[in-house]
């Protein structure tokens, strides 16, 4: 196969925990040729996409890459493209989903399905599953979070477009910063959040679970919030364990897997905390590195098997 990977910077990637290295070593072991581009080299001429891509061989020193000429090619030359950019979703982003949604009209295979990315927020796709969410309320009126703390009395407020952990904070009635954080965090009611009831289970951990073509992995990196800290996120100083999923866990997964599947969301991760399920990952979820560290998954291989069983299936 030949896969083209849409990255961040390429030096910025951490070999050690990068979720895009290890799908990329785990193909480049079964001999598939590797490709990688930057968001801005993705660009439409007249009405065709294309791609200004270089070829990528793998290394294992500290420079964990070599890049060879850069050439100009467009969506079919490829089995497939991994949009593998991080958050946030800012306006190039947002640009980035139109050209690989014209790309993937044009005969290309963009995992994941870039509309489906546009329209699912990560924080705001969980109203779509009410029956596995914490009590929630989206809004930039701080007079309407000031009634939902009162009514929960502990909650944590966020942004809609944050990711790793940035500008989540816990309130409570007696907090002194909290019309400051209000405002903030609105700015002055102009940015609309998202406010859910505080789980106490965080302190077990913030579970992600990796759901690869509608079915999870049987392991969940639960990220345990560091003494003195709410957030879990790896970004924010938690620490990743490893282990099964719990029924409950299962039960999210397998069911918001089937409508996954059928929304070209072909590797998502979920964020649950408890027996609830807090956010949506479906930019560029993380977590495969540690968990098959940690167990007897071999995550990166089962997101390969899945991916070439797919190829195949298309093909038919």
């Amino acid at each position: 196969m030949k896969l083209l990977f849409i990255l961040d910077p390429y030096a910025s990637l951490n070999t050690k925990k990068d979720t895009s290295i290890a799908m990329m070593r785990v193909a480049a072991e079964h001999g598939h040729a590797l490709f990688v581009c930057q968001q801005q080299d993705v660009f439409l001429r007249n009405e065709i996409v294309h791609f200004n891509i270089q070829p990528l061989r793998l290394l294992s020193g500290e420079k964990w890459y070599a890049l060879s000429e850069q050439i100009e090619t467009i969506a079919t030359d490829f089995d497939a493209i991994l949009m593998r950019k991080d958050p946030p979703f800012d306006n190039a982003y947002l640009y980035s989903t139109y050209l690989l949604e014209m790309a993937a009209n044009q005969g290309g295979t963009v995992i994941n399905n870039p509309a489906a990315v546009r329209s699912w927020n990560e924080k705001l796709s969980v109203t779509r599953f009410p029956q596995f969410c914490p009590h929630f309320l989206v809004t930039s009126q701080a007079v309407l979070i000031l009634e939902f703390l009162e009514k929960h009395q502990d909650i944590v407020v966020k942004p809609l477009d944050g990711m790793g952990g940035t500008s989540i904070f816990r309130l409570t009635k007696n907090d002194p910063n909290l019309n400051v954080i209000l405002e903030t965090i609105t700015r002055y009611g102009k940015e609309t959040v998202m406010s859910q009831q505080y789980i106490p289970a965080i302190k077990q951990g913030d579970k992600r679970i990796i759901v690869i073509d509608g079915e999870p992995l049987p392991y969940a990196l639960a990220r345990i919030p560091k003494v003195g800290e709410t957030r879990g996120n790896l970004a924010a100083g938690g620490k990743g364990i490893a282990q099964p999923l719990s029924d409950r866990d299962r039960e999210i997964a397998t069911t918001i897997g089937q409508t996954l599947k059928a929304e070209g969301l072909f590797f998502v991760g979920l964020d649950v905390i408890g027996d609830y399920l807090t956010e949506i990952n479906v930019t560029s979820p993380t977590g495969i590195v540690e968990i098959t560290a940690q167990t007897d998954c071999a995550a990166a291989s089962v997101f390969l098997t899945a991916l070439t069983a797919k190829l195949e299936s298309q093909a038919r």
